[in-house]
């Protein structure tokens, strides 16, 4: 028989990422088990350490996984000319990017001192600073340099608050951005 444990159907690891994240969301990222993430997935704890380890390992995998469309925003903004424009399709690109986040900040919000040591939090957060260094614009005056940042905090931590608000999560997603838009709008007409 040999070779690679196996779940059928999709990727693997993706499989286990999806699962996972499920349990951490619904158990608590602390009450879920290796065992348990495995029977989710119908497969042996073997089959499962054959990919990760640990469930340190599997969260990372899914801070990285859901990372990945930032640092292409960010590495896409560094080759764009700092206009309104870009800052406009910045936050428009950003907020398409935190759509499948929010399990994620979630399980980080509860378990922030278990996920310190995995350095998930300081990931996020230079993205975060890389993304507010291209939203600024030198020269600008303080209120509207404000502005700037009341715009990319409002889709940054306004898509952690989004689940308590009822209705449906795309329109929810699109009323912020339109808000944070029309914030960085004011902010060009003080003088961005």
């Amino acid at each position: 028989m040999g070779g690679t444990p196996h779940v059928r159907g999709s990727n693997t690891p993706d499989k286990i990422q999806s699962v996972a994240l499920d349990l951490f969301v619904e158990r608590g990222y602390e009450k879920t088990s290796m065992r348990e993430i495995a029977e989710g997935l119908g497969i042996t704890k073997a089959a499962l350490y054959y990919h990760f380890k640990a469930k340190e390992e599997i969260l990372v995998a899914i801070s990285q996984g859901l990372g990945a469309p930032v640092d292409e925003l960010i590495t896409w903004a560094r080759t764009q000319p700092p206009t309104l424009e870009t800052k406009r399709e910045l936050l428009r690109r950003y907020s398409e990017a935190l759509r499948g986040a929010s399990p994620l900040f979630r399980i980080m919000q509860e378990n922030q001192a278990a996920l310190r040591a995995l350095g998930i939090g300081q990931s996020l957060n230079d993205r975060m600073v890389a993304i507010s260094g291209l939203m600024y614009q030198h020269g600008a005056s303080v209120r509207s340099q404000v502005r700037i940042s009341d715009a990319l905090v409002s889709v940054h931590f306004g898509s952690f608050s989004l689940p308590a608000i009822e209705g449906d999560p795309e329109e929810k997603r699109k009323a912020l951005l339109e808000s944070a838009l029309e914030t960085l709008d004011s902010a060009a007409e003080q003088g961005l």
